[in-house]
């Protein structure tokens, strides 16, 4: 008997010639005698249209890092932070695109060669490598597994962080144990094909919680003498727009979405159209929170800590914990594909042997997740370090070089867009813009400043910090955080 479907990458994108996964999936149901739940495990369980993928990438671009987005304007002031959210948006934006257009040469280019990646999901740092070769291979399996395990790191980090504010009883640390085991169920996951109602679910999660902090904020008003001092330091300014740069680059994933479609050369717009509905998220709560609560968010970085707990608050809480699992998910099965061609078990049918390959890979994370508990701190160190380089530097410099040549601009399966005049010159001008812009001010002055901040908080709590923010326990300590 054939193996379930879902058991496995088989078949994740049809090819370019588009013999449609569905119809073969749905043929493999039948001869199993399971046609009548053809359709319930394809609603829930077998995603790979232009909406899956847009439900990922907007479920997956602003998670736990929208309860650290007022903190960011108490650093950055409330013009800054609108412009650079803006800002970072649309760059992120642009070099999602340019991602994709990568993804489709080299799919092209390898599938003219008869090369077929029906047992294999394609990584960003094979695209590289089939592109511009085993060096900058090397650089993008680096940068990107560097980036994706500490993204998974913060995820645990922010349910300790969150669930304490509904129960005190257990300190953060401890529910870092327990969410770490809890999130290590996600190797069961096989891939993005399967996140289909929780990419639904997980954007419905966010969506409140933005809503709630923005009309919690507006209800409870300003804060007796609420000061709105920032900018004032340029520490905190720079830490603050890398948590920005943070935010809008949740693409380290996108070539793993896009070779979750059935038809993948549908991805160049989604990133920006998942963007456009993020800003409706992260603007009005940043600005509503931080309008109430002004410079005592610098002691904050969480901003459920700072509203009166409620049912509404709880539900939040609740659902952020559900989202963050999500997006641990996302964030850590691009390793689990890194960690099964490593040993290899990529192309294994059964999912429980799977699931057991992958544990190894959570372990590291619990580790760093009890080692450097510095909620919001650490998302700017990650976007400076990492961020900056996996989804900004890296993509714009493998666009130039991939058409550096007169043939390759001429045989490309993307022509430059209409907005830049279809000029190539153009539009690698705009990415020597990307490339001079992120390097010095997101991982030059973003580095510099988000690594002081995130020393200090080594200094001021130490590493495996019991309780980290935690006022009741250590309000002198606090009061030191910045």
């Amino acid at each position: 008997m054939a193996p379930a479907k879902q058991s496995t990458e088989e078949a994740i994108v049809p090819s370019f010639n588009q013999t449609t996964e569905q119809e073969e999936y749905r043929e493999e149901q039948r001869e199993e005698g399971d046609e009548s739940l053809v359709g319930f495990k394809s609603f829930l369980w077998h995603g790979g249209s232009v909406y899956d993928a847009w439900f990922s990438c907007a479920s997956n671009q602003v998670a736990q890092v929208l309860l650290t987005l007022p903190y960011s304007f108490s650093q950055l002031g409330m013009l800054s932070g609108i412009i650079l959210q803006i800002f970072y948006g649309f760059l992120g934006s642009w070099t999602a695109y340019l991602i994709s257009i990568l993804y489709v040469e080299y799919r092209g280019r390898k599938e003219k060669e008869n090369i077929s990646f029906k047992n294999h999901v394609i990584q960003w740092f094979e695209v590289l490598d089939g592109l511009l070769g085993p060096w900058w291979k090397a650089i993008g399996l680096a940068f990107n597994c560097t980036f994706l395990l500490f993204g998974s790191v913060i995820q645990l980090i922010a349910c300790a962080s969150n669930i304490y504010y509904i129960n005190d009883k257990l300190d953060k640390r401890t529910w870092t144990y327990i969410f770490g085991a809890c999130c290590a169920t996600t190797v069961f996951i096989p891939s993005f094909h399967n996140y289909r109602i929780w990419s639904f679910l997980g954007l419905g999660m966010t969506t409140y919680t933005a809503w709630y902090l923005t009309l919690a904020a507006l209800l409870h008003g300003q804060v007796e003498g609420v000061k709105h001092s920032a900018p004032t330091e340029l520490v905190l300014y720079f830490t603050g727009a890398t948590n920005i740069l943070y935010t809008f680059g949740g693409h380290a994933v996108t070539v793993e979405i896009m070779h979750a479609m059935w038809k993948p050369q549908k991805f160049k717009y989604i990133y920006l159209v998942a963007t456009l509905y993020v800003f409706t998220l992260t603007l009005p709560s940043a600005t509503a929170v931080y309008w109430a609560f002004g410079d005592q968010l610098l002691t904050h970085s969480n901003a459920f800590s700072l509203l009166p707990r409620s049912p509404w608050r709880d539900a939040g809480v609740i659902l952020m914990l559900i989202h963050q699992f999500i997006t641990f998910g996302f964030a850590c099965t691009p390793l689990y594909f890194v960690w099964e061609k490593v040993i290899g078990m990529h192309d294994t049918k059964s999912l429980c042997l799977r699931a057991l390959v992958r544990l190894p890979v959570v372990i590291p994370i619990w580790f760093l997740a009890i080692i450097f508990p510095f909620f919001g701190p650490i998302n700017s160190a990650v976007g400076a370090l990492l961020v900056s380089f996996t989804v900004y530097i890296i993509p714009a410099l493998a666009h130039i070089l991939t058409y550096r040549s007169a043939s390759a601009r001429q045989n490309a399966s993307e022509k430059p867009p209409a907005v830049l005049g279809r000029s190539w010159t153009a539009m690698f001008v705009v990415n020597a813009c990307i490339v001079t812009w992120v390097l010095v001010v997101g991982f030059g002055f973003g580095g510099w400043a988000s690594m002081a901040n995130f020393i200090k908080q080594v200094d001021t709590f130490g590493l495996f910090a019991k309780c980290y923010q935690c006022q009741s326990k250590a309000p002198s300590s606090t009061a030191a955080h910045r």
